[in-house]
C-alpha cells in the first residue's frame, strides 16, 4: 500500500511538471472530449427535472471515475505504467499553466489599452458580460477568476489525486466540467443542473479552504502579510454567494491587499458578490500579482499532495 501511494505521488509530481512545461494539449484535449460526450448525452436526457439531472451527473461522473478505476487496476502490478498513467491523468486535468497564461495575456491587453481585446479575452476566463466593462472591472473580473480557478483547476485536482489516485483525478474533473456546463442558474439548467452544481460544491469544500490557506501563507511573495490575509479571509469569505469561490477570492484579496467582489452581470442575471478585502480595486499590475500567487499556491498544493501520499 505504501509503495502504491509513492507511485501515485511520483505521478502527481510528473503530471504537474508536464502542465508547467507544456500546458493544455492543443488538440484532442481529454476534457474537451469528455465535454462533447456529456453534451451528446445531455441532448438525450435533458428535462426540466432534478432527478433527470441527477441521473445525468451520476452517469457522466461515474463513467470518468470508472475509467480511472480500470486504469488503476490495469497498472496495479506495473509500477512504471502506474506512474506514467497517473502523470498523464494529472496533466489532463490540471489547468495551471493555461490559467497563468490567460491572466498574463489579459494584463498585457489592459496595459496596452486594448479594451475590445480584453473584453473578448475575458470569455476565456469566465462567463461575465464584458460588453461595458472598463479597465478596472476587467482587471477585477480576471483577478477573481484567477483566484477561483486556482482552486478548481489546480488545488482540487491535486487534492483528489492524493486522496484517490487516478479515479479521484478523473472523477473530480468530470464533476467540475459538468458544473461549468450545466451548473449555472439559467431557466434551462436551474433544475437539471442542480445535482451537478451541488456535487461540485461538495467536491471543492476542502480544496477551496486549503487553497485559501495556501494563499495566506504565500502572501509575502506578492508583497502581502499573512496576518492581514488571514483576517480578510476569515471575515469576508462568507459574503460571497458561493461557499467555495468566496474562500479563495477573499484570501487572494487579503494576500494582495486589494478589494474584490461587487456587482457582476451574467447576461440578464445580476449578482452581488459582496465586498472582499480593504485595499484599492485591482489594476493590471495586481492581475500579474494574482498570477504569481496562483503559481505559488499550486506549488504548495503539489507539495502537500505528494507528502500526503
Amino acid at each position: 500500500m505504501v509503495y502504491a501511494r509513492s507511485l501515485t505521488a511520483r505521478g502527481l509530481a510528473a503530471g504537474y511538471l508536464l502542465d508547467r512545461l507544456f500546458g493544455d494539449p492543443r488538440r484532442g484535449h481529454p476534457v474537451a472530449l469528455f465535454g462533447r460526450a456529456a453534451e451528446a448525452l445531455q441532448r438525450r436526457l435533458w428535462a426540466d427535472s432534478r432527478p433527470r439531472g441527477a441521473v445525468y451527473a451520476v452517469v457522466c461522473a461515474g463513467a470518468a471515475t470508472g475509467l480511472g478505476v480500470a486504469a488503476r487496476a490495469a497498472t496495479s502490478r506495473r509500477p512504471r505504467a502506474r506512474i506514467a498513467v497517473t502523470a498523464l491523468a494529472t496533466w489532463a486535468v490540471l489547468g495551471g499553466r493555461g490559467l497563468a497564461g490567460e491572466g498574463a495575456a489579459m494584463a498585457r491587453l489592459l496595459e496596452s489599452g486594448d479594451l475590445p481585446g480584453a473584453r473578448h479575452r475575458l470569455s476565456h476566463l469566465c462567463g461575465r458580460d464584458a460588453a461595458n466593462l472598463g479597465t478596472g472591472e476587467l482587471a477585477r473580473a480576471a483577478t477573481e477568476s484567477i483566484a477561483e480557478n486556482t482552486s478548481d483547476a489546480v488545488v482540487a485536482p491535486l487534492f483528489w489525486g492524493a486522496v484517490a489516485g487516478i479515479p479521484g483525478l478523473l472523477g473530480y474533473r468530470a464533476l467540475n466540467t459538468l458544473d461549468a456546463m450545466v451548473g449555472h442558474r439559467s431557466p434551462r439548467y436551474e433544475r437539471f443542473g442542480w445535482a451537478s452544481a451541488r456535487a461540485d460544491d461538495l467536491a471543492n469544500l476542502l480544496p477551496a479552504r486549503l487553497g485559501a490557506l495556501a494563499a495566506v501563507c504565500c502572501a509575502p511573495l506578492v508583497g502581502g502579510r499573512p496576518g492581514r490575509a488571514w483576517r480578510v479571509w476569515r471575515r469576508d469569505a462568507s459574503r460571497h454567494p458561493s461557499p467555495n469561490a468566496g474562500q479563495v477570492e477573499a484570501a487572494f484579496a487579503g494576500a494582495m491587499d486589494i478589494r474584490l467582489g461587487g456587482v457582476n452581470r451574467y447576461g440578464d442575471r445580476v449578482e452581488d458578490r459582496g465586498t472582499l478585502g480593504d485595499g484599492p480595486a485591482p489594476g493590471p499590475a495586481d492581475l500579474r500579482r494574482s498570477v504569481t500567487l496562483s503559481r505559488a499556491v499550486g506549488a504548495v498544493a503539489l507539495a502537500v499532495a505528494v507528502l500526503a501520499r
